[in-house]
């Protein structure tokens, strides 16, 4: 099967260890970033998350707490769960075009069951008797199409069948399966990483602790979406306590966040989605550049911006129809506070009862001239915490990114004591609401 999207070759090259990024804390100003060092220090990660877990139950109603996947585990099963994701998706957008769908959108593509049957035949992948058995005993294209949910369903870890499969490998052009062979030691690595998940999940949902999930690198992000799914799937049964995020810089965001929300409909349980810009930029176009595949950044801050807008109506469209959807707008952006403003107030016209939650950083976007928490939103605030060693390099790098707000110093002082007098004059200074 030859490949019919530009630079698949190319791509492959993303999700592969290399040397000159070893440090991942390169390029960038606006993420913690956690390294590997060995399985106990993982579980004190766990144990820092649970401790904050617990303050944010036990100081506030419906609070969130943020964790990192690659503080939980080795980050090289992320990796290498990410290729395997990504392979899995090209797959299929290949077979798509080669039925003629080159270019639609993610969920727009839906492939003849029989035609798929037939290719997986003619590639050597399985007999028409053995794919048939794939669909039909997984009650999937009895449509008579297969869609891009039906296609990761066979990737499922309920399935099992992912052992079986086999793909192209487009520099060969021959059959290889479709996951490397994890050594024992791999194994237990990746395990650990699940159960230590598990254990954040369950103590979030007994502290009734919402648990955000950040984002990471794009060389990550595949595993750690997947993975933070297959958590949204055991623990949104009534309500969203796992939130995804996801960073509209990438070209893919809009299709990621559709795709997750076609899912959570067909399944029944809430999404929980925490909307950035992202955090990696620099670093992540200096590794595209250095190893030579695809910048997956959006070219331009306005082509971000537009990204966000379009994600953020999708989903207030989804909690306009459902109440199973949430989302949290995570922003310095004073222009992308008041866009979900005057998004929402227009919903409610037009019956979005409102959404989930607003996180807001700096205070431009809390105090005026039309404060969130007065709107009709939850507004919260992001806290790093730790040993000053810890901590301070953390918060130079934010000094260094959010110097443009320095500059409007004298209209953030406004603002605040605009907002101190008018708490002072209404008497809510120490309102827990305001």
């Amino acid at each position: 099967l030859s490949s019919s999207t530009p630079g698949a070759e190319q791509r492959e090259k993303q999700y592969r260890a290399h040397r000159g990024f070893g440090d991942r804390r390169g390029g960038v100003i606006s993420a913690r970033t956690y390294f590997y060092a060995d399985e106990a220090k993982c579980d004190q990660h766990m144990e820092t998350f649970l401790h904050c877990i617990d303050a944010s139950g036990g100081s506030s109603e419906d609070g969130f707490s943020a964790i990192k996947l690659t503080a939980l585990g080795r980050p090289q099963f992320l990796l290498q769960f990410s290729e395997v994701l990504v392979k899995w998706r090209r797959f299929f957008h290949q077979m798509a075009a080669e039925q003629g769908q080159a270019g639609r959108a993610a969920l727009e593509m839906k492939l003849e069951a029989e035609k798929l049957q037939e290719a997986l035949a003619d590639l050597g992948i399985a007999t028409k008797a053995e794919s048939q058995h794939w669909f039909t005993g997984e009650n999937l294209g009895m449509s008579g199409t297969v869609d891009m949910l039906d296609w990761n369903s066979l990737i499922d870890s309920r399935t099992k069948l992912s052992k079986l499969l086999l793909i192209p490998n487009m520099q060969t052009g021959q059959l290889e399966p479709l996951l490397s062979r994890f050594t024992e030691e791999e194994d237990l690595q990746m395990k650990r990483m699940l159960q230590r998940m598990d254990v954040l999940a369950k103590r979030a949902t007994e502290k009734g602790v919402r648990l955000m999930v950040d984002a990471e690198q794009s060389y990550f992000q595949p595993a750690i979406s997947r993975l933070t799914l297959e958590m949204q799937r055991r623990f949104n049964r009534d309500r969203a306590i796992i939130f995804n995020t996801y960073q509209c810089y990438l070209k893919e965001a809009y299709d990621n966040v559709t795709v997750d929300v076609e899912l959570s409909r067909r399944e029944g349980w809430h999404f929980g989605a925490k909307l950035v810009r992202g955090a990696y930029m620099e670093q992540e176009r200096e590794r595209a550049a250095q190893i030579g595949y695809e910048d997956p950044i959006n070219p331009t801050y306005e082509k971000t911006s537009e990204m966000y807008h379009k994600c953020l109506n999708y989903i207030l469209e989804e909690i306009k129809h459902s109440w199973k959807a949430n989302v949290m707008v995570a922003s310095h952006n004073e222009d992308t506070v008041k866009f979900t403003l005057r998004r929402w107030v227009l919903g409610k016209q037009h019956g979005v009862a409102g959404t989930r939650g607003l996180r807001d950083v700096g205070a431009q976007q809390s105090c005026a001239p039309l404060p969130p928490g007065q709107a009709g939103f939850p507004v919260y605030k992001y806290v790093p915490y730790g040993p000053v060693k810890e901590v301070l390099p953390y918060l130079s790098r934010r000094a260094q990114e959010n110097r443009g707000f320095m500059q409007r110093a004298n209209q953030e002082r406004d603002l605040l004591w605009r907002e101190v007098k008018r708490r002072l004059l209404t008497g809510t200074f120490f309102s827990p609401n305001h």
